[in-house]
């Protein structure tokens, strides 16, 4: 499994993880990207706070996410219901 030392957001962390280099590039670079755009909407706030509303909104995605692939995946279970027994 490799092993990573990256920063982010300027905190130095290091783990290891079964996932490629490019995959952990882009999970940086999206809550880099995330996180900016928090910043740039408010004014005065701490970075404690803005990583909560980060982590939420985060978490608010994944949620929503998860949700269609359950909604993708009940479709697909009925199409191929329809495919094993068609109607006569």
């Amino acid at each position: 499994m490799p092993g990573y030392n990256l920063t982010v957001l300027g905190l130095d962390l290091s783990f290891a993880a079964d996932v490629s280099p490019e995959r952990i590039h882009k999970a940086v670079d999206l809550v880099h990207q995330r996180y900016k755009d928090l910043e740039g909407r408010v004014s005065h706030m701490s970075k404690e706070r803005l990583l909560t509303y980060l982590a939420l909104s985060l978490a608010d995605d994944y949620l929503h996410d998860q949700g269609k692939m359950s909604q993708l995946e009940g479709t697909l279970q009925q199409l191929l219901s329809k495919i094993d027994s068609p109607e006569e």
